[in-house]
């Protein structure tokens, strides 16, 4: 099938689960990950989407993220990871020794068993993060606390893939110092981005560049003020290079997209000149609001919920395979919710400070397991055979049924997550 056919077919799956939503008031996002699979087994979609797509659906998760950072403060993220370390740490560690235990029950295989614990350790935030912005509830304190926990889960996700997947590949064994480079690499990029918000966007002198002739009073505005009309551009260039920073660092994309839109003030697009210097161009500039609404329209819309599409896609069903791992889907199903609510609620509520509903919201949004979690089963599965087809099976519709969970339990919980936070 050509690549432009697929989007077609794709696109028309988002029309329609935006009209399901519509119907049904739920969130887009889990009708779009409905279709996906609905095509793809009923033959409407191709089982390997092919570079183009695949590149397309990389693209929205990254527009997705920088749309979300762009609603978010600094500051307000910032005093988030303080509170959200808790939160990160046994939101992390409960569903990867439930699904280790298990796995390790019904396969008895170590090896196995600690692929199905890491597949099963981070955060879909950017399906989260969706789902609460359809709900108006993307703004609030446990929605910044859901994002700060994932981050810090990513992080320490990318260490353990370091560990365990060469250990259960028997490819090598775990040492110290590769888990110090992932965390040396991780803690370089959000010192860059420190850096850039602290230094080179701001259009005040601040900082040792202040010193240098000829940056000292130049910044992002001024870029702006050089760029009209080519604002939004010039943004999706910035977005792109700290996400390509993200991704050489060994974060993944999403996250550095998630920084960039964190650290561009709305200050930024106030401060701009009205015309440009030595021109008779006198048009009203660019604002934050129509750069805003254009960036939302692209990324919620029209490039963003291919990748839900896409990922949707990931479950290919065997009738007779699937009967069969039922009591595993069920089993493993029952106890991530379980092990996860409660254990990301309870740090919430103890370790955050966040009240009742804010705990429960944030168990309920820490639930989603999407890119990482495929990006395992591809290494453990695809690559390495560590996983059998029952296991296989068993983790992507246990995946699948976790991200139906998640926009189903934010809009079920919603009432009383209002009543006690308005």
């Amino acid at each position: 099938m050509h690549a432009l056919e697929t989007l077609t077919i794709i696109w028309i799956g988002v029309l329609i689960a935006h009209s399901l939503a519509r119907v049904t008031r739920l969130t887009p996002a889990l009708f779009y990950l409905f279709m996906g699979a609905l095509f793809v087994n009923t033959g409407l979609l191709p089982i390997e989407p092919g570079e183009f797509i695949s590149g397309f659906a990389e693209v929205g998760i990254i527009l997705i993220m920088f749309a979300l950072g762009f609603e978010e403060t600094t500051s307000d993220f910032m005093n988030g990871i303080k509170r959200s370390w808790g939160i990160a740490l046994f939101g992390g560690l409960a569903p990867f020794l439930t699904a280790y235990s298990v796995a390790l029950y019904f396969w008895q295989d170590s090896n196995m068993a600690l692929v199905v614990g890491l597949a099963m350790t981070a955060t879909a935030v950017s399906l989260t993060l969706v789902s609460l912005k359809s709900e108006g509830l993307n703004k609030t304190r446990a929605a910044t606390g859901i994002m700060t926990s994932a981050v810090l889960d990513d992080i320490a996700s990318l260490a353990l893939v370091a560990i365990i997947i060469p250990i259960a590949t028997g490819q090598a064994a775990a040492g110290l110092a590769s888990v110090g480079i992932i965390v040396l690499k991780a803690t370089t990029f959000f010192v860059v981005v420190a850096l850039l918000s602290s230094w080179v966007l701001p259009s005040e002198p601040k900082g040792p560049l202040h010193f240098i002739p000829g940056l000292g009073r130049f910044g992002i505005a001024h870029v702006f003020s050089l760029t009209r009309g080519q604002r939004t551009l010039v943004i999706l260039i910035f977005v792109m290079a700290v996400a390509i920073g993200s991704h050489a660092l060994g974060l993944h994309p999403a996250i550095g997209a998630y920084m960039a839109g964190l650290i561009l003030r709305e200050e930024y697009f106030n401060n701009i000149p009205k015309t440009i210097p030595g021109t008779d161009d006198e048009d009203a500039p660019e604002d934050f609001n129509n750069i805003k609404r254009l960036i939302d329209d692209v990324a919620f819309v029209w490039i963003g919920p291919v990748f839900f599409v896409v990922l949707g896609a990931k479950i290919i069903f065997d009738a007779e395979l699937l009967i069969s791992v039922i009591p595993f889907i069920a089993t493993m199903t029952i106890a991530l919710i379980t092990a996860q609510v409660l254990s990301a609620g309870l740090a919430a509520r103890y370790t955050g400070g966040f009240n009742f509903s804010e705990s429960v919201m944030i168990g309920l949004g820490m639930l989603g397991r999407a890119e990482l979690a495929f990006v395992v089963l591809d290494i453990a599965y695809v690559q390495n055979q560590v996983l059998t087809d029952q296991a296989f099976y068993t983790l992507a519709v246990t995946a699948f049924l976790l991200n139906i969970a998640v926009p189903l339990g934010i809009r079920l919980w919603k009432p009383y997550f209002v009543k006690d936070n308005t």
